[in-house]
């Protein structure tokens, strides 16, 4: 097999670093700057095991690998917001031997929220989902680092719509070779659904910055309680927290940093875009589609996107304005309900 990882950024250049290192054939799909600095000297990757740079090949769109493999397996991990673009580029990709990638390649989706394998399933054929928990840093040009130990992180995987199947097996035994605890699922979307519970903080972090607070712990435990309720007013199932510590535990262990996490470096990087509309922007979906109020979610959503279209810094709002914003957007949904 041949992984081909479409979206080289922090979790990607992990992946694909890691399964090279372990004698696995990988593609660093990436763009701009960092394609540039990886063709030129090689992805820097430090782990827990110390730094390496990998010379893998890179490619910016298919025309440039040629015909893709039939054994080539297409690991998705750009953040929610270009998975469409990528979708588009990659599926109608020609196969040797005939036919397209979205015909006949497994895309394995790797990213935070559950909307990525909605997207991916309204086009491919063989979708797998992927539930990452993969502390990473990616800030500079062609330099990511993966700190966890023993294992550079937990994985659970199974097919998008439920099941798993020999493929599923196969992608999770190449990494569980590679450094990660790879984990099959028969229900992949309820592990994913428990991690948007914790991922609704990453907003707070982005406009707040990393450093702890009373208030900020308030603010994450606010938004997941909204995602609790409109969770069983849709009648989600989801991993509850024993079952995931127990899945971490001794596992994954992540040294004290300074820096934060995805959202956090999408404003560090100036993207210009940031994933919370597939975060937030899910309970507010299911807010809205279910009758339960999710002001919390909706301002968190709101105020991110806003520092992402201005490039404004992380870090930029004190914590008691955005408890402010909320407190006033929560009165608000009273007084109408």
């Amino acid at each position: 097999m041949r992984y081909i990882i479409i979206g080289a950024g922090a979790v990607g250049a992990t992946l694909g670093g890691r399964l090279a290192e372990h004698g696995h054939d990988s593609v660093l799909v990436a763009r701009g700057e960092h394609a540039r600095a990886l063709r030129a000297d090689g992805l820097r990757l430090t782990t827990a095991d110390g730094t390496r740079t990998h010379r893998l090949p890179v490619a910016e769109r298919p025309e440039e690998l040629g015909e893709l493999r039939p054994d080539d397996v297409l690991l998705l991990t750009v953040k929610t917001q270009d998975a469409i673009a990528a979708l588009d580029t990659w599926g109608v990709a020609e196969v040797r031997g005939g036919g397209t990638a979205e015909q006949r390649l497994p895309v394995v989706c790797a990213q935070n929220g559950v909307e990525g394998e909605r997207l991916a399933l309204r086009r491919f054929d063989r979708v797998h989902g992927m539930c990452v928990w993969l502390p990473a840093t990616h800030l500079e040009p062609g330099t990511v680092s993966a700190l966890c130990a023993p294992h550079t992180g937990v994985l659970h995987l199974g097919l998008a719509a439920g099941g798993v199947d020999d493929t599923t097996r196969r992608i999770a035994a190449d990494l569980a070779g590679s450094g990660f605890e790879a984990l099959v699922t028969e229900d992949v979307t309820r592990w994913k659904y428990a991690k948007l519970l914790g991922n609704l903080g990453n907003a707070v972090q982005a406009l707040t910055g990393p450093a702890p607070h009373p208030a900020k712990e308030l603010l994450r435990a606010r938004a997941a309680a909204e995602g609790v309720a409109a969770y069983e007013a849709a009648g989600i199932a989801w991993t509850g927290p024993e079952e995931e510590a127990a899945a971490r535990a001794g596992k994954v262990v992540e040294p004290p940093q300074e820096r934060g996490g995805s959202s956090w470096q999408s404003l560090r990087r100036g993207t210009g875009t940031i994933e919370s509309d597939y975060l937030n922007g899910e309970i507010g979906l299911l807010g809205r589609i279910h009758g339960v109020p999710t002001p919390v979610n909706d301002v968190l959503r709101r105020v991110a996107d806003i520092f992402a279209r201005n490039g404004w810094e992380p870090g930029g709002m004190h914590v008691s304005e955005l408890v402010e914003l909320v407190d006033q957007a929560v009165a608000r949904a009273a007084r109408k309900g």
